[in-house]
């Protein structure tokens, strides 16, 4: 880390307050949106008494897991000691802040009643994992915050590796808590698994990279200082074992479902009959974010890097198309109150329920994205943050 140099972006050009200023514009659009939902209440949207998490949802828990998964980068290079990765954890550090800070605001404003998280903050009921999350969310900003003043404070430099490893363990329990949520839930079909945890983890680790990789090359490409191929195909190789993972999880859990006969049917629907979600689970969570992503990373395009960066939006997508399956799928599949036997009233019995995300749930998601890279975008220019150069040379010395 001696060679290396680091400085804030300079901030002052048009280029930058057109990034700002249009960020800014999303952030404006999601307030809006949120204050239109709590004016006139979740009628406006397309949730209801059946579909109780919807798109606000979907982008909020990708950000909050993917926010989790950001901060690889930085656990590569303190908790496992590799020098190439030094100089590009204080980015990582800042970028899991800002991308949980934004998945959060998203949960918290779609409460419906905003002002009841008071509620949440003081009234604790610990055999829920929502309860256990309030606590692994603090913390996490808590411990990566240290972690990055020990990175950008030499008087506390000698602190790094203790502080980089309880935000390595301390992230690896906040997306087991995320997985959990749906894990411990009995109620819907696709959920009630163990296996949701350790899947949540390694989704964290390639939706974390992609967003990582694809804020480094921007930063270092809009900014013209030099970023080698040697930290672009190390950064390559790296998210083909992570997507490739998520692609085995993905398969190795649908197979486990489909062994237990009383699961057929809820398996049946997302594989084949789901309509839209079958759709978007073949072509977007299969096809567009893990399969074309292996295939331009693991061939030559992967060697280029416009590839590259098509292979992280496509796994981007593929993640939040993930979480619209898992997360409004399951609920769109009928409940089974009574497993075994057959129920019959007037209430939506055996029924697929249908949903359709409103515009304001559209931008109040998108805000929170905005939110996590004006944070980062912010950051950059006030932080150094970014090293002058990350050239080949540069990098070949830090690993000598």
């Amino acid at each position: 880390m001696a060679s290396i140099t680091f400085r804030e972006v300079e901030g002052s050009s048009l280029k930058y307050w057109l990034l700002f200023g249009g960020l800014g514009l999303f952030v404006l659009f999601g307030a809006l949106s949120w204050n239109y939902m709590h004016h006139y209440g979740h009628v406006v949207t397309g949730m209801d008494n059946q579909i109780v998490w919807g798109l606000p949802h979907v982008f909020a828990v990708f950000l909050i897991v993917a926010a989790s998964g950001a901060l690889n980068v930085a656990s590569i290079a303190s908790v496992f000691n590799k020098p190439m990765y030094k100089p590009l954890a204080p980015l990582s550090a800042i970028l899991a802040i800002a991308l949980m800070l934004g998945g959060l605001l998203v949960l918290v404003l779609d409460l419906g009643r905003s002002d009841r998280l008071i509620v949440a903050m003081t009234h604790f009921n610990f055999k829920s994992m929502f309860t256990w999350n309030v606590f692994l969310y603090s913390g996490f900003f808590a411990l990566v915050g240290i972690y990055l003043w020990t990175m950008l404070d030499r008087t506390v430099k000698s602190y790094s590796k203790a502080a980089g490893t309880a935000a390595f363990i301390w992230r690896l329990l906040l997306t087991t808590g995320t997985g959990s949520l749906f894990g411990f839930l009995i109620a819907r079909e696709l959920y009630g698994t163990a296996m949701l945890a350790p899947m949540f983890i390694i989704m964290s680790f390639a939706y974390g990279l992609a967003v990582y990789l694809m804020v480094l090359a921007a930063a270092y490409s809009w900014t013209g200082r030099a970023l080698g191929d040697t930290v672009m195909q190390r950064l390559r190789y790296l998210l083909v074992i992570f997507v490739a993972a998520v692609l085995y999880f993905v398969v190795t859990y649908h197979m486990t479902n489909l062994y237990f006969t009383k699961l057929h049917a809820v398996e049946a629907f997302i594989l084949r009959d789901g309509g839209i979600f079958t759709t978007l689970f073949w072509f977007g969570q299969i096809l567009a974010g893990c399969v074309i992503p292996l295939v331009i990373l693991l061939t030559g395009l992967g060697r280029q890097r416009s590839w590259i960066m098509i292979a992280c939006a496509l796994v981007i997508l593929g993640g939040i198309l993930q979480m619209y399956v898992t997360i409004i799928g399951a609920q769109a599949y009928p409940l089974d109150l009574f497993p075994g036997l057959n129920e019959k009233s007037s209430f939506f019995d055996g029924v697929v329920h249908s949903y359709m995300p409103s515009v304001p749930e559209l931008f109040l998601g998108l805000g929170g994205v905005a939110v996590a890279l004006l944070v980062t975008t912010f950051a950059v220019k006030v932080l150094r943050l970014l090293p002058e150069s990350l050239d080949d040379a540069t990098v070949a010395k830090l690993e000598h």
